[in-house]
């Protein structure tokens, strides 16, 4: 028997998560290592949302070493929390962060910008104009000396952003926003740290308005649509450079984010997922 070698690699691969494509394929492929990993992770995981705290925000990391299954677990605790009618909005952090230079205000600018791109999936879920947010982007716009005009960069397009129309200016504009900050922030060590500069001091204010005007009226208006709430899981934290310089002034900021709730350690209003082989978020 001759054995395809590019075939078997493909799925074999242990860099691709499984379940991201035909789940049924895939189940053939994964092997349940519950019994050595200390019980039913996932379910765990998944029962913290749907059966222990379907009404309250949560954050909980997913730790594991690099290569371990981290990826292919979140993405079976996707297909299980939205079997159990919750809207979960999953990406890998590394696609929009430099991941060697990361702050809690990336983190923060790209949920939201997660949130806002899915949100304008679903025709049911219209929100009211984030005011509160255009606002932070302005005031970020004007300090990377950047308009963010709507109808220029939807005819130039921004990998990431999607479509964006022109004559509507609600999450369109926070979502086309973020993506032309984090591009150019991205490509450039000197405008991170000018973000940092200008967006660090008003880290709980920036918390407070994702809150108010972007997590908590989605989680509202998906429960009026029949949804149990909303999800976020940021994948591939892993990456991020552990260099102590990094590590440890993130590891400071995100400490004082969380001090701001009392009783889940969740900033923001929404069932958050990290994971991660060091607890650098949440």
């Amino acid at each position: 028997m001759t054995i395809n070698v590019k075939a078997f690699f493909q799925a074999t691969n242990p860099g691709k998560a499984l379940f991201q494509d035909n789940q049924e394929i895939e189940q053939k492929y994964y092997i349940d290592f519950s019994s050595v990993r200390g019980g039913q992770i996932i379910e765990d995981l998944k029962d913290n949302i749907a059966l222990w705290s379907p009404d309250e925000p949560t954050c909980q990391l997913f730790t594991g070493h690099i290569g371990c299954g981290k990826s292919t677990e979140l993405w079976r605790l996707k297909q299980q929390l939205e079997a159990e009618g919750f809207h979960v909005i999953y990406f890998e952090s590394d696609k929009d962060l430099e991941m060697g230079d990361i702050d809690v205000s990336d983190i923060l600018l790209t949920i939201a910008r997660q949130v806002s791109e899915s949100l304008q999936t679903l025709e049911q879920v219209k929100l009211e104009e984030p005011k509160g947010l255009k606002s932070i982007l302005d005031g970020v716009g004007k300090l990377l000396q950047t308009e963010l005009d709507i109808s220029a960069e939807a005819e130039l397009g921004v990998p990431g952003v999607g479509q964006v129309k022109v004559d509507e200016e609600g999450l369109e504009f926070v979502a086309l926003g973020i993506g032309k900050i984090t591009a150019k922030a991205k490509a450039s060590p000197q405008l991170r740290s000018k973000l940092r500069d200008y967006l660090g001091p008003r880290t709980n204010g920036i918390i407070e308005t994702i809150n108010q005007e972007l997590l908590e009226p989605a989680h509202e208006k998906l429960k009026q649509h029949g949804k149990n709430g909303l999800v976020v899981i940021v994948d591939n934290l892993d990456k991020v450079d552990s260099s102590p310089k990094i590590l440890g002034a993130t590891s400071t900021r995100i400490s004082i984010c969380r001090s701001r709730r009392t009783t889940n350690g969740s900033p923001l209003s929404c069932n958050l997922y990290s994971a991660s082989s060091t607890a650098i978020f949440q």
